[in-house]
């Protein structure tokens, strides 16, 4: 099956009520005080769900019980008045409450943009597997990089409140792996959250047609070689149109990634672009996923065929 434009929530306009779910880590008070201002400078509402500030009493890397977290999310998202669901941060966990959520309550209140990345990538495949959505790879309220990049900070606002100004994407940096050009419908995110992914109930089958979006953070060479593999051997490779590559932070020397990069994706015969400017690096930007799209990797860029949003 070849993949096909997923359904795109409205775009937001100022007074829109947004609410902010913590899926995965606990977020410090701090830095969600801080996002949250951005927010409401951007003349957003944002209402902080219950247990956002929580913390799992015997595994501090969650942020509340499993029940708890994906309570807040199917409330958030179920909530007529609410038009956005904003992550507060990443961390691991998502995976934990994604089969606890009401997918039926949340199919029936229909679209909403849903913004996120790292963790939030078992949540991105979710949403387009489950239900069919068009979600945000972009940054949580509560990571540096939305609080201290102006870059990463306006790509999330016009992406929301102008979506036909944020059309074509990626960084000075970015660059040819593999030289040509493509176009497909977006997907993917954090490699080790994807590989994670494969063979789990309602997981993808088929990534045919698709642009795929891979990135990853705190991973040294060798995982990131058994991560990639694992995609190929599980087939999710099968059939894209191009790869787009984000940061990877922490991994160690970067030329050694990208020999691990080049040596397991130049074998697809698509072009692969790197260093686009979306993930865990300085500057995050915000990509549309389940959108057309064409990948230039001579130039560096990816354009959308229609903006993220309606």
């Amino acid at each position: 099956m070849t993949l096909a434009p997923l359904t795109r929530p409205r775009r937001l306009r100022a007074g829109d009520k947004v609410a902010i779910v913590a899926p995965s880590g606990p977020v410090p008070d701090d830095r969600l005080d801080e996002g949250l201002e951005i927010l409401r400078s951007w003349e957003l509402e944002p209402v902080v769900m219950p247990h956002v500030r929580r913390r799992h009493d015997r595994f501090g890397y969650l942020s509340a019980y499993d029940g708890d977290r994906a309570r807040d999310l199917t409330e958030a998202w179920c909530d007529p008045t609410v038009s956005a669901v904003i992550c507060a941060r990443g961390g691991y966990g998502a995976q934990r409450m994604t089969d606890r959520l009401d997918w039926t309550s949340i199919r029936a209140a229909g679209p909403k943009v849903f913004v996120g990345y790292s963790d939030i990538t078992a949540l991105h495949e979710a949403f387009a597997t489950r239900l069919g959505l068009s979600t945000l790879h972009g940054p949580m309220i509560g990571a540096l990089t939305f609080l201290k990049d102006e870059a990463t900070r306006e790509s999330l606002r016009a992406t929301l409140f102008e979506p036909e100004s944020a059309r074509v994407l990626g960084l000075p940096a970015a660059r040819a792996l593999v030289p040509g050009r493509a176009r497909g419908i977006t997907f993917g995110g954090c490699a080790s959250l994807l590989a994670a992914d494969l063979g789990t109930p309602h997981s993808r089958t088929s990534a045919r047609g698709g642009l795929l979006l891979l990135e990853d953070v705190g991973e040294e060479d060798y995982r990131i070689d058994r991560i990639l593999t694992q995609l190929l051997r599980g087939g999710l490779m099968d059939g894209v149109t191009g790869v787009a590559l984000g940061s990877w932070a922490e991994c160690g020397p970067y030329e050694q990634v990208r020999e691990v990069l080049r040596d397991r994706l130049t074998g697809l015969g698509v072009p692969v672009v790197e260093e686009l400017g979306f993930g865990h690096g300085a500057t995050n930007l915000t990509v549309p996923l389940g959108v057309p799209a064409v990948l230039d990797a001579d130039a560096g860029t990816l354009t959308l065929e229609e903006p993220a949003l309606r």
